[in-house]
């Protein structure tokens, strides 16, 4: 999975359409192999955007758990740690 694509799932608050549509641009971006398509593909690489975005949003929308949701802060804080951790010299 690609690093930069974040769980949305169970945060307080819930993910933003913003957040959504990153993690969309992430994937395709990732899935085309390409960060900036020409422009003969801006057209469907937008579209895809869109779609994955809408698609993962109406996924969010459904989803159900029993845990309590997850402080963005915390789950930072815990990232940046693993990070140092992982990289610390």
């Amino acid at each position: 999975m690609c690093r930069n694509i974040r769980p949305l799932h169970n945060f307080e608050p819930p993910a933003t359409g913003d957040e959504v549509s990153a993690a969309a641009l992430q994937y395709v971006r990732k899935v085309s192999g390409s960060t900036k398509p020409s422009i003969a593909n801006q057209a469907a690489f937008d579209a895809a955007v869109a779609e994955v975005a809408a698609s993962t949003q109406r996924l969010l929308d459904q989803l159900v758990t029993s845990a309590p949701p997850k402080d963005r802060e915390v789950e930072a804080a815990k990232a940046r740690a693993r990070a140092e951790a992982r990289y610390a010299r």
